[in-house]
């Protein structure tokens, strides 16, 4: 089986620009394993409302957002590398409690809990660099150590890479993308909500476990 994820058309293999995310969806994971260099944009004006810093997780109610509550240090104008996380609530344990409890049941959850477990004891000062260590462990679990992400100095409307800074989003108007397929894998409660593609890329490795690789190889763009 396979699900349709509207995206714009990327040359595989490709270097390209994404903007930063907190526990990637699977279409960002596979745009970022099949691509020759990544770069990532944190000198746009932080926009809202993106997987800058939320992700989708499912759970026996449904699909729902985990939001990482954030600081803008210069208002409305505040760079994306400016973005401070704001601790002001306990979103760290909130989003944990979250995660075991969509996927204690898992395949693959006591054998990654231990890895990113300990990140979310930590109290990072700024989105980038929460995000940047949650990649970082992504392309170590998935044995893609080689995967570096380059951060960039200042900030082009035009470059001369696949920009793909705007493409993850989760209030895309699709209509405007063309469709990736995005094959079936089994989830926890699939039974009871139907198979849902392109969730954070957490659903994945903790359904498929070492298979995520070759799952984000396989996907089309």
């Amino acid at each position: 089986f396979f699900f349709l994820v509207l995206l714009p058309q990327i040359q595989r293999m490709s270097p390209i620009l994404l903007s930063t995310a907190y526990l990637p969806p699977i279409s960002w994971m596979a745009s970022a394993i099949q691509s020759e260099s990544i770069s990532i944009e944190i000198h746009e004006t932080y926009p809202k409302q993106t997987y800058r810093n939320r992700c989708n997780i499912a759970t026996a109610s449904g699909i729902i957002a985990l939001t990482v509550p954030v600081k803008k240090t210069n208002g409305n104008h505040t760079k994306t590398a400016d973005i401070l996380i704001d601790y002001s609530t306990n979103w760290q344990q909130l989003h944990w409690r979250s995660v075991v409890t969509a996927y204690n049941k898992s395949p693959y959850f006591l054998y990654y809990r231990d890895l990113l477990e300990p990140i979310f004891a930590k109290k990072h000062q700024s989105l980038v660099e929460l995000n940047h260590e949650l990649i970082s462990l992504l392309f170590t679990i998935l044995g893609c150590n080689s995967k570096k992400l380059v951060y960039t100095g200042e900030y082009f409307h035009q470059v001369e890479m696949a920009d793909l800074r705007n493409t993850f989003h989760p209030k895309l108007n699709r209509a405007d993308h063309n469709p990736v397929e995005m094959p079936r894998y089994i989830q926890v409660f699939e039974e009871k909500l139907g198979f849902i593609p392109d969730l954070s890329m957490i659903d994945l490795l903790f359904n498929l476990g070492p298979e995520a690789h070759d799952y984000l190889r396989k996907i089309e763009f």
